[in-house]
């Protein structure tokens, strides 16, 4: 049996800056179509993680959403749930329900406690995987 991986379907991460604020957050999700942002540092790395759940706790607060730093809404590190590109699709996707969220960033490691991110890995990916396999190929090519 082949053995599915992260990065056969990873998507391209949408990532925000950590000094965005919460409102061009907001704004980046629903022009991407996406759930979940990952926040890096000005050097790129791996800050937070912010779900569409974060945003809407702030906003039903009736918090100024133009004023509020990312920072101060998403989930930081050593919090965050990841993947990397080798791990098993099987895996990742367990971490996904397990932990009930709807992304996980795909990191490489730079150091110790420092993450570079290189994808994106959500349900729908795992969802494409599910359609590729009962097609009866695997790999995330798009054979429509």
């Amino acid at each position: 049996m082949v053995e599915l991986t992260v990065g056969q379907y990873q998507s391209v991460p949408v990532v925000l800056d950590e000094r965005s604020s919460a409102y061009d957050a907001l704004v980046s999700l629903f022009m991407n179509n996406i759930g979940t942002l990952f926040v890096v540092s000005e050097g790129g790395l791996l800050e937070g993680v912010l779900s569409r759940k974060d945003l809407l706790k702030l906003a039903v607060g009736n918090t100024d959403m133009h004023v509020v730093p990312v920072g101060v809404v998403m989930t930081r590190m050593p919090n965050i749930i990841m993947t990397t590109p080798e791990e098993s699709l099987w895996m990742a996707a367990r971490k996904l329900t397990h932990h009930e969220i709807d992304g996980l960033p795909v990191v490489k490691k730079l150091g110790e406690d420092q993450y570079e991110v290189i994808g994106r890995f959500t349900k729908t990916n795992v969802a494409r995987a599910f359609v590729d396999i009962g097609y009866g190929y695997a790999g995330g090519e798009d054979n429509e």
